[in-house]
């Protein structure tokens, strides 16, 4: 059997997905015009670098051997993350990078609406039994609520008490639960059993934090270094503190605290973070969830295409790219 390369799905369905997020902003009526303006706006200013759309069509061709059917679960993901990632960098102070056209208020409010109840109308839009549509509407609420708690632990969260195991238990709620939400939603809408459905929750949960270390490497070989600027916990850096003897610990607090406004701080807090000891770490834990990602799959097993395609995206988000 060939093997299904997950950028060559994406490529034969995104038309589809685009057409089914322009359906619910047509459905919102005539009376929901600036709604649909702001929307597509919003849509157009936070588009994905990479097309994740597919996971809920993996997961579904991985239940039934056939994507399509998840279409509208990709759709909300679109949606989801399109919210998500704009309130993140509200959260960051990146508010200035407004859609162009939209004010900072009407982008707000155009995220609270992409990210909650558009994903809500296309799910109670599918023709599927309203026990169906309540569980995946479920969902939907009680990942923005892990999502939400995840994201508060990564603002409070101080280098005191950082550790590898706090980092990724807030990486669990900001990127596992929406991640967890969409896998489990597929899953659900294939028809898939309470164990397995719980499975497959287990999986997004499991490839969030992945993806969220594969962007943590991505911020510093952009030369973007948000998170520097932003003074945010990362995995890399807790394990830099927890490699650390007392006195260096103590310059990487002091690093953080400086690299929000000083250049040469960033330099060295960047050189902190890159050096052998840290990045062996690093690589050691990533593989530990690659292995757990792999674990999972395994157990669930479906058809083999899908599969393959999933531990593929795997790889990508477990790859260690930082030298």
């Amino acid at each position: 059997m060939s093997s299904l390369a997950y950028a060559d799905l994406h490529g034969r369905i995104a038309a589809e997905i685009d057409a089914e997020i322009e359906h619910a902003l047509e459905e919102l009526g005539p009376a929901a015009a600036a709604v649909r303006r702001s929307i597509a706006g919003l849509l157009g200013h936070q588009r994905m670098k990479y097309p994740l759309s597919v996971l809920p069509l993996l997961v579904h061709g991985a239940e039934t051997g056939a994507p399509e059917p998840a279409v509208p679960l990709s759709a909300v993901h679109v949606l989801w993350w399109t919210s998500a990632c704009y309130l993140d960098d509200l959260a960051d102070g990146h508010g200035t990078h407004t859609p162009r056209g939209l004010g900072a208020d009407e982008a707000l409010l155009a995220a609270v609406l992409s990210g909650q109840a558009l994903p809500i109308r296309v799910v109670q839009a599918q023709s599927v039994s309203d026990a169906l549509r309540n569980a995946l509407t479920c969902e939907i609420v009680n990942c923005w609520i892990g999502a939400v708690e995840g994201q508060l632990r990564d603002l409070r969260g101080g280098l005191d008490a950082a550790s590898p195991v706090s980092v990724v238990e807030a990486y669990r709620g900001k990127s596992g639960a929406p991640f967890a939400m969409i896998t489990a939603m597929a899953a659900i809408l294939a028809g898939a059993d309470h164990d397995r459905t719980e499975q497959w929750r287990e999986f997004g949960d499991v490839f969030g934090v992945l993806w969220q270390l594969f962007n943590d490497q991505e911020d510093l070989l952009s030369g973007r270094d948000e998170d520097l600027r932003n003074g945010t916990v990362t995995y890399l850096l807790a394990c830099a503190l927890d490699e650390a003897s007392p006195g260096t610990r103590d310059r990487l607090v002091e690093l953080s605290a400086a690299a929000r406004e000083s250049e040469s701080a960033r330099d060295e807090l960047r050189a902190c973070l890159l050096a052998p000891t840290v990045l062996r770490r690093y690589e050691k834990d990533l593989g530990t969830h690659r292995d757990e990602a792999y674990r999972v799959l395994d157990r669930l097993g479906g058809h083999a295409q899908h599969v393959s395609a999933l531990r593929q995206l795997v790889d990508q988000s477990a790859g260690m790219y930082l030298t």
